[in-house]
């Protein structure tokens, strides 16, 4: 039980973390940028100002979606980097989880 509360209390502590980490996902080759939190929350989005053509209003759309994407992907494999070094590898429980 004492150990289930060190987990308990070390989860907490990487929850924490999470919402302070900020990760940028891009596409286009840099062109759009999107950072967001560790906990998946978008803080902002950076575009080219080349990017800023009436007609290209679709191709901005899919980047950043993608880029989006990229930092989502990035803040997941983050997340589950810092779990696995916070529970040594052993599957989480129901509700432990992030």
């Amino acid at each position: 039980m004492k150990q289930a509360k060190a987990l308990q209390s070390k989860m907490e502590g990487l929850q924490t973390e999470l919402e302070a980490l900020e990760v940028e996902g891009t596409s286009g080759g840099g062109l759009v940028s999107v950072a967001m939190t560790g906990k998946g929350v978008v803080k902002r989005v950076s575009i080219a100002p080349e990017l800023m053509k009436a007609d290209e209003r679709e191709i901005l759309e899919d980047l950043i979606v993608a880029a989006s994407n990229d930092a989502k992907t990035k803040t997941e494999k983050l997340a589950a980097e810092k779990m696995k070094s916070i529970t040594g590898g052993l599957p989480i429980p129901p509700g432990f989880g992030l």
